[in-house]
């Protein structure tokens, strides 16, 4: 028995849900390719993502992010970690609709500050008080994140390996996207 992916299968989530390390784990899993729009946009800018963002600012980051998702589902068939507001702008969900499908890597509050509370890599984090901010994000996204269409809930006793088993699971539902062939 194997699995044939269908679609890309986009994958949305805040910062710290583990759309990268998750990903990674389903695509191999399922032996397709690992894309990641931060790394594509880091790899095209030739700087990190925090200086892309002080240098030219979040719009400009943006409107990079979209062309490169676009560029990758159009391009590409395989599993796509996507930044953490990449799925807040409409084009994004509306081409991620169309080219592929989003599934929401549900992380609940307090597991997300656990994560990201001692990274310095989070450009949106560096205020006076990340852990509101972080607040502030979580509550304007969650109703976002809410239109993918799969949902995935973390667990703090989940590994990486049995995140990636229950996103193939959830996969699974969606014949049009996740096939099971002989």
């Amino acid at each position: 028995m194997a699995l044939l992916l269908k679609k890309t299968v986009v994958l949305v989530g805040m910062m710290g849900a583990g759309k990268t390390a998750v990903g990674k784990a389903v695509a191999a899993k399922l032996d397709v390719p690992f894309l990641d729009s931060d790394e594509e946009i880091v790899r095209a800018a030739n700087m990190n993502i925090p200086e892309i963002f002080e240098r030219d600012g979040e719009p400009f980051f943006r409107e990079k992010e979209r062309q490169v998702i676009t560029r990758l589902l159009e391009e590409e068939r395989g599993i796509l970690s996507t930044g953490g507001g990449a799925f807040m702008s409409d084009k994004n969900r509306e081409i991620i609709e169309e080219k592929g499908m989003a599934l929401w890597l549900r992380v609940d509050l307090d597991l997300l500050w656990q994560r990201v509370r001692h990274k310095n890599t989070r450009p949106l984090l560096q205020t006076d008080n990340p852990l509101q901010t972080l607040t502030d994000i979580y509550n304007q996204r969650v109703p976002i994140y809410e239109n993918a269409a799969l949902v995935v809930d973390a667990k703090p006793e989940y590994s990486i390996e049995d995140m990636a088993d229950a996103v193939i699971a959830a996969l699974q539902a969606k014949p049009e996207v996740l096939e099971t062939t002989i």
